[in-house]
Formats: structure tokens, sequence, C-alpha cells
């Protein structure tokens, strides 16, 4: 059974968004669909670097329209054997918006972390298409926030603050997850609670994205 009910975590480049979502699928046993991972799919496809990532999402909008990773990301949803799923990297609410087209019933849930905390994070990450300097951090939220990021970490049901330690983090994840997931998975036929390892379509999540 496709997903059909997605719980959507949102946030600024190394606020914790991937952490927080490892935590919940690896407690609750729901399975992750990452949209960046889509893109990076993608990239790979055309024979696109990694490094060129950000610019190639942005040419993915202006050739598929505003939706176009969630296009993508949808795809991947719909070969999931689970009713309910957690999609990490929504970005803007056109792709909100489409994922509700599409007959998905939508939570969001937004990590907020300070511009400096995420640099930093972001520092020792290291990922191929990370920022290696202040000006390349802030052109990169700058771009993010173009695509209507802002907008949708306004509207989210649910926002979590990640400043502390990573237990912390971690239990704050969880505790807000439950609260939204257990309606959402009590509706399904398809899917029950489990202590089982996170089932991902696309790569792992990394820390701090």
């Amino acid at each position: 059974m496709p997903c059909r009910r997605a719980i959507a975590f949102v946030g600024m480049p190394g606020s914790g968004k991937s952490t927080c979502i490892e935590v919940v699928s690896r407690s609750l046993g729901i399975p992750v669909v990452s949209m960046g991972d889509c893109v990076r799919e993608e990239a790979v496809r055309r024979g696109v670097p990694l490094e060129k990532l950000n610019e190639f999402a942005q040419r993915l909008r202006e050739e598929l329209g505003p939706e176009a990773v969630a296009v993508l990301t949808h795809r991947k949803m719909m070969e999931l054997e689970s009713d309910v799923c957690l999609v990490d990297g929504v970005r803007s609410l056109d792709e909100v918006n489409y994922f509700r087209r599409m007959g998905v019933e939508v939570v969001i849930i937004a990590i907020h972390a300070s511009p400096r905390t995420r640099f930093e994070r972001l520092r020792k990450r290291g990922r191929a298409d990370d920022p290696r300097s202040w000006s390349e951090f802030e052109k990169r939220d700058l771009t993010e926030l173009s695509w209507g990021l802002g907008n949708v970490i306004a509207l989210a049901d649910r926002v979590i603050v990640n400043e502390g330690s990573l237990e912390e983090f971690r239990r704050a994840c969880l505790e807000v997850a439950k609260l939204i997931a257990e309606p959402l998975i009590s509706r399904s036929t398809a899917h029950h609670f489990s202590e089982r390892e996170p089932h991902h379509l696309s790569s792992p999540p990394r820390e701090g994205t």
C-alpha cells in the first residue's frame, strides 16, 4: 500500500531534520523518503556533479515548475509498502500542496536552529554540496528561502528547537512525532508500531541535514 499519510520534516540546512527523522523512523518503524536524495538521484542520472546540486534543484523547478521535487518524491512514496511515511526536506508550500492534491494527508514538523549553530554543523559534516564558507552558507540559506521554505516553517503544525544536547533533541523529536503519528497510524490498517531499523528507499538520513 503506498504512502497516503505523510509527516513532513522541514527546516533550514543543518537544523537537524535528518537526525530527527532517523530517531523517529527507528523508534516507530515508519519508512522514510528523502526529497534531497530524490534530487541527488536525478542529478546522478543526468550526470550533474553533486557540488552543483542546489543549482540543479533550481533548474528542475524552472523546467518542471515549483513542485518539481515533490513529483520525484511522490513517485518514491507510491513504491512504499506502508500507508504512513516520513518525508525529509519539503521546501515550499507548492510541494506540500502537490502532495495533498495527490491524495496524501500531510502534517508538518519544523526544526529550528540558529544560523551559527547550523553553519558549524554543516562544516563538520562536510558533504560535497555543503557550504565551505560563511558567504556560501548565507547564499544557500537565501536560495532555500527563495523557494518558500520560510512559509512552510511558519505554517508547521509543530516546531522543535534544536539548540541543546543531542539527547535532548532526540527525546523532543520522539515525543512530538508520537503525538502526530499515533492518530495517523491508528487510521491505517497496513501499519503498526515496531522496533525495527528505518526503511529508506534512497540513502540513509545524514546528521544535521
